[in-house]
């Protein structure tokens, strides 16, 4: 392929961990941010639009350009001066990965520019060793739900099949939580019970997304790896769940690190567990956007 003066790229939002797949499982929604790359004479500049574009650095500390640049470092070329445009879909910071849409745009915008020098599982390596875990960017860029495993020198991605009644809904609060504060709370070491159990939950966990067992589902949510501790940094998260559950929902977790939640619904009750979460969380005195989404099964788009 030859090289391209400009290229649009866009990419998905995605939910991570889903209770015990704590970073190795994660899937891709229907909510995008979308990159344009144009190059250009002159100095790079930025153009951002969207919720929140104001918060979105426009110099060379951008992770987007970042991202693009980690690409011409890694073929061992100079990065070409680019405009760039940014339209923002998902939210900063909450949990949806925005920070992988981030890498895995600049990453395959770089490399469709540049005739797709790397084959997708080179522009994959790249993105996870950038991200430093996989649960965010392999279904931003590949799409679907996946489980992806290190075999030491390389990653092996799995394809969760995901039942068609099951419904993402997701509750977004009107506040942020890094993802560096929500490993702070982590511990160091878990016990041995502990390891057996997300062991045993993550294993029932894909059985259930693909058969849409309820009952499996509702167990399989569980975890004992990170939610007990960062749920104690999303205020009023006991009562939202139970909520949810009572409204119809299989469980909820918390989305990567939070502090979006993610309820598992089938599709009869998705509506009434959304209204659930938001008046729960309305009572907490918080202001949230509740939605049911659909996972995306395309991943990252380049045109």
């Amino acid at each position: 392929m030859s090289v391209v003066s400009a290229i649009t790229v866009t990419v998905p939002a995605t939910t991570a961990n889903l209770g015990p797949g704590f970073d190795c499982i994660g899937a891709a929604l229907k909510l995008y941010n979308e990159f344009k790359f144009t190059r250009q004479e002159g100095g790079l500049t930025i153009h951002v639009t969207g919720t929140e574009a104001e918060r979105v650095q426009t110099d060379e500390s951008n992770l987007l350009y970042q991202a693009f640049v980690k690409f011409y470092q890694h073929i061992e070329q100079t990065p070409p001066t680019v405009k760039i445009e940014i339209k923002l879909g998902v939210p900063l910071a909450r949990g949806l990965g925005s920070s992988a849409t981030a890498i895995v745009g600049g990453l395959v915008a770089a490399n469709q520019l540049e005739g797709a020098t790397l084959s997708q599982s080179q522009v994959m390596e790249l993105a996870i060793a950038m991200e430093g875990h996989p649960d965010n960017v392999v279904p931003a860029l590949l799409g679907g739900c996946r489980l992806a495993a290190s075999s030491g020198t390389a990653w092996e991605i799995c394809d969760i099949p995901w039942h068609k009644d099951l419904v993402p809904v997701v509750a977004i609060p009107n506040f942020e939580l890094s993802t560096s504060e929500a490993r702070s709370v982590l511990p160091t070491e878990v016990s041995r019970a502990d390891t057996i159990f997300n062991m045993a939950h993550l294993g029932l966990l894909l059985r259930g997304l693909e058969t849409g067992n309820g009952q499996w589902l509702k167990t399989a949510l569980q975890d004992r790896l990170h939610q007990p501790y960062r749920k104690t940094l999303i205020p009023g998260y006991d009562a939202l769940n139970i909520a949810a559950v009572s409204a119809g929902a299989y469980g909820m977790v918390i989305s990567g690190a939070g502090p979006t939640l993610l309820a598992l619904a089938d599709k009869l009750h998705s509506e009434a567990v959304e209204a659930a979460i938001l008046a729960a969380w309305q009572e907490e005195g918080i202001t949230a956007e509740v939605r049911s989404l659909t996972l995306d099964t395309q991943g990252a788009k380049s045109f």
